[in-house]
């Protein structure tokens, strides 16, 4: 409704500029439901619609043509670090949804959202700003004064929101205020009934035992509530998951017409992990991250048109994809977090019980908790009401300072204390000091400012501190160059701290496994049932297995991280289903730590001293983990299009383990190998001669000097294909010469297309050794990632 009365207004005031519109959802699935929903809808009015999600490496520039911008927190809080850098762009901005805004209340992803929030009206007062100094310069050279631009409109709703006139606050402006609504259970289409049930819990007894009894417990409450209509049920995790329907399908005693028996068996076909299969022909479905993604459709599907009665899931299902259902059960109140249990926040129980009732069908729904004996009252009362939002911005305040300082929004104290005056945080501690602040609850505003001020210079010391900001004698700042990589690369403090504690001596195996200790990757957790499938690709003499095994089982998050990004870059089957979908987001987050680990050990600075081992290096596992392959893989093939882990496999096996012997093959041999007809052996050669050949030759000098010559041996041919390259225009070369004492004796980047127009082709320079002339110079040239390993 929102974007439809911003369209009504832009055609009645006759606006002719370009805008853009902002939906912005916790979770990736909500994205996509919504991109399914409005791209039809808005392209018949010639908005396109685009999903920016970390699924998708999208940049500004990219967004241009599209109108609505479907996106998460996490990726355009990433997008908007360099907004300066593409200011006309996201000054266009003119309507920002925020869906699910009770994500505030997140510890990790609570902060992110409050720091986008804060950065779009910063952007807003910035184009504000140069309105008025252009309308002034305007009206000094005589010229007619135009309106000021609209300014960006926020909606933000929820469900289980307690506290709306703190959001407002926050989201409005003292010229501006926000209006909020706020609507009780009455306007609820369907009459939802809560109830609470308690189980006595031994004292000591542990968590995941009284999980266990309550699998036994949940039938009765299905015959007692169903009512013949469907039953979704939340679990902590995904052991939970299937432990639940193991027992549920064996208590069931509904007995299936043969109507039904036959669209069970239909939906089992299309699921590939056997265990599902069996139980969803019972009756009962299973929904978790570690599934695939085509078998969580087929399933949300199934339960959406009614034809799976019972679908238990973990609690994400009840942030993302819209899936109500007659009756809704919550087993157990408390969930697993980074190594001890506790209580969900109300606000997740009350998303939960939310799913229960269906418009279409319904006129009434049940919700059913499931907790301990003594806890029963306690969440009587909460479902009643709701527990209010709080700010977790303080909990983050060092990295989104940082990235504040290094778009130059932030530079002196006052400046700070004026952007975390536009967060949450500043309206939550002024409602709540002693619990954001330490102070007594009547403490006067002076008290509040001057203790947010120390927290301010707190923050900034401690970035300082890590070498992230320089700070001068007037507390004025400036970011330094590891704090604008932070920042553009999106990382967390310890893992920017970990890079910059690298002695410029580490191995290949040790930068691998600084990339494991990242915090990006903390919520790897191991789980049980992966460690068969881990341990086998670390130690098996039976099949291949990785390039650097490790000593022992696999027993930490990070060896887990490390033998899946080792399984990926080896080629090897991740059989566990899920740990294979795990690998997918390990590898990406890979890939962001290992660029800002290359850019962090190629800045100028650097290549004057001892780094020639870690600067080496890290090019060569950035080059690997972007392109999957370690860097002399017989599969390099699979870089090609539409060469997949099949095809490069059959083509390794014939011995086809380079691009060269794959040019110099003939293409029917090629099409005989891939089991393919003409003339897909033609389009493969013809994607490998459009891949750049680099050579280099030494020649010295003196005892001290050497001549290099870099040739692009096919310059010609690439500058007449330049649209074509089969590595793209951005494709690049890095130079780096060092000596056996690792000294950096030279380091460059030319990309391809500067080889070929500006340097003809060739590029001549010459390295001299700094002291020791016994020691040895070594020249290494390395593709950024396709070209010649």
């Amino acid at each position: 409704m929102a974007i439809v009365q911003l369209l009504t207004e832009i055609e009645e005031n006759n606006y002719t500029g370009d805008y853009k519109i902002i939906y912005m959802a916790p979770v990736k699935a909500l994205c996509s439901e919504r991109l399914a929903e409005w791209y039809p809808k808005f392209t018949r009015l010639g908005l396109l619609c685009i999903e920016v999600t970390g699924d998708t490496d999208v940049d500004f520039p990219q967004l241009k043509p599209y109108r609505i911008i479907i996106t998460t927190p996490e990726k355009w809080d990433m997008l908007t670090r360099r907004w300066k850098d593409h200011r006309a762009l996201v000054e266009m901005i003119k309507l920002f949804l925020i869906d699910e805004v009770h994500i505030l209340n997140d510890e990790t992803r609570g902060p992110v959202l409050e720091a986008v929030v804060s950065r779009m009206k910063t952007v807003e007062a910035s184009a504000q700003s140069s309105h008025r100094i252009e309308q002034l310069q305007r009206q000094q050279e005589g010229h007619i004064i135009t309106s000021s631009p609209p300014p960006i409109r926020f909606v933000a709703v929820s469900a289980t929101v307690s506290n709306p006139d703190d959001v407002a606050t926050w989201l409005g402006t003292r010229e501006r205020p926000a209006v909020f609504y706020k609507f009780g259970d009455e306007c609820r289409p369907v009459r939802l009934r809560r109830i609470v049930e308690g189980y006595p819990c031994p004292a000591g007894a542990s968590i995941f035992k009284f999980d266990i009894i309550l699998n036994y417990k949940i039938w009765p409450i299905i015959q007692r509530y169903h009512n013949g209509k469907p039953t979704l049920i939340f679990c902590n995790t995904r052991k939970s998951v299937l432990l639940t329907a193991e027992t549920l399908s064996k208590e069931l005693t509904v007995s299936f017409s043969q109507e039904q028996k036959a669209k069970l068996m239909e939906i089992a076909s299309r699921i590939k992990t056997k265990k599902i299969q069996s139980l969803i022909l019972a009756g009962v479905g299973c929904h978790h991250a570690g599934l695939l993604y085509e078998e969580r459709q087929t399933i949300e599907d199934a339960f959406r048109n009614r034809k799976l009665p019972i679908l238990i899931t973990t609690t994400t299902l009840a942030m993302g994809v819209n899936l109500p259902a007659h009756l809704v059960i919550v087993k157990n109140t408390q969930q697993y977090v980074n190594g001890t249990y506790q209580e969900y926040s109300i606000s997740t129980i009350l998303q939960m019980v939310g799913r229960a009732g269906r418009p279409q069908f319904d006129t009434e729904a049940t919700a059913v908790i499931m907790t301990r004996l003594a806890d029963k009252a306690r969440y009587e009362a909460l479902v009643g009401g709701c527990e209010p939002l709080q700010s977790y911005l303080h909990k983050r305040i060092a990295e989104n300072l940082n990235s504040e300082a290094a778009l130059s929004t932030v530079c002196d104290v006052a400046q700070c204390v004026q952007w975390l005056n536009s967060t949450f945080f500043s309206v939550r501690a002024a409602r709540d000091p002693k619990r954001y602040l330490g102070l007594p609850s009547t403490a006067p505003a002076h008290q509040i400012s001057k203790k947010i001020e120390e927290l301010c210079v707190k923050a900034m010391n401690g970035l300082a501190t890590a070498g992230l900001i320089t700070m001068d004698e007037v507390s004025c700042i400036e970011s330094t160059d590891a704090g604008r990589l932070m920042s553009v690369y999106y990382l967390d403090l310890e893992t920017m701290k970990l890079i910059m504690k690298i002695d410029g001596s580490e191995s290949l195996e040790q930068l691998l496994w600084l990339v494991c200790e990242s915090h990006e990757l903390s919520e790897m957790h191991l789980r049980v049932d992966e460690r068969r499938c881990l341990n086998l690709l670390n130690r098996n003499k039976a099949a291949s297995t990785i390039r650097f095994p490790m000593r022992g089982k696999i027993s930490t998050r990070q060896m887990k991280s490390n033998c899946v990004i080792q399984a990926i870059l080896g080629c090897l089957p991740i059989l566990d289903p899920s740990l294979n979908q795990e690998a997918t987001k390990i590898i990406r987050i890979a890939e962001r730590v290992c660029k800002c680990l290359v850019a962090y050990m190629t800045r100028p600075d650097i290549q004057k001293g001892r780094y020639f081992s870690a600067v080496l290096n890290s090019l060569i596992l950035s080059k690997c983990v972007c392109a999957h392959l370690w860097e002399h893989s017989p599969y390099m093939s699979k870089q090609l299009r539409g060469i997949g882990p099949t095809i490069s496999g059959l083509l390794a096996t014939a011995g086809k383990v380079n691009f060269t012997l794959i040019e110099e093959s003939h293409p029917r041999d090629l099409e005989r190998i891939m089991n393919k007809a003409p003339p897909a052996g033609n389009m493969l050669r013809k994607q490998v001669s459009l891949l750049p050949k680099y050579t280099f030759k030494l020649s010295p000098l003196s005892p001290r000097t050497v001549r290099v010559q870099l040739m692009l041996l096919n310059a010609a041919f690439l500058a007449e294909n330049l649209d074509h390259l089969t590595a793209g225009a951005n494709h690049k070369c890095s130079i780096i010469a060092g000596d056996s004492d690792n000294y950096i004796l030279y380091f460059s980047t030319f990309k391809d297309s500067d080889l070929v127009s500006v340097y003809d082709g060739c590029i001549t320079f010459e390295i001299t050794r700094l002291h020791n002339h016994e020691h040895k110079i070594m020249v290494h040239c390395i593709s950024s990632n396709f070209g010649m390993f």
